[in-house]
């Protein structure tokens, strides 16, 4: 399963807390990949990442989901590859994919909840970020 992926950089943990909350509600949008995709080839933070590596870090992400204890496994992995300041980034990310498509489904409100927790994200922050990824998302 992480066989492919032996262990994950700073950018490939971002791009795990991506593909994991599009992935939460068991269907991938369209417009969260071109969200995941924007952001992995526009934001200065993957300024030097290898953007060949995020379909193996999306197929990892896929494997672990599928496990029972996967997404402690995943949330392990992330912790170990990111450094703790870029922990509101990684939520900021994914805010912006879970909003990407107009709607927050059940699975997606779960997951970011979850990257919350495990994150340990405080919740006055968290209020913040997911503002911002809401006015970003509104449409006319």
């Amino acid at each position: 399963m992480t066989d492919a992926l032996p262990s994950l950089s700073p950018q490939d943990a971002l791009v795990a807390v991506m593909v994991a909350v599009s992935v939460s509600d068991e269907t991938i949008r369209t417009s969260e990949l071109m969200a995941i995709d924007r952001m992995v080839n526009h934001a200065p933070i993957f300024g030097k990442y290898d953007t060949d590596r995020t379909r193996a870090v999306a197929q990892t992400v896929y494997a672990l989901m599928e496990e029972e204890d996967g997404l402690d496994a995943l949330f392990g992995l992330v912790r170990d590859a990111l450094p703790e300041k870029y922990f509101e980034t990684a939520y900021a990310l994914a805010c912006d994919v879970a909003a990407a498509d107009g709607t927050l489904r059940e699975a997606e409100l779960r997951m970011l909840e979850e990257i919350r927790y495990e994150l340990n994200i405080d919740r006055l922050h968290a209020a913040a970020i997911e503002r911002g990824a809401r006015a970003r998302h509104l449409t006319l």
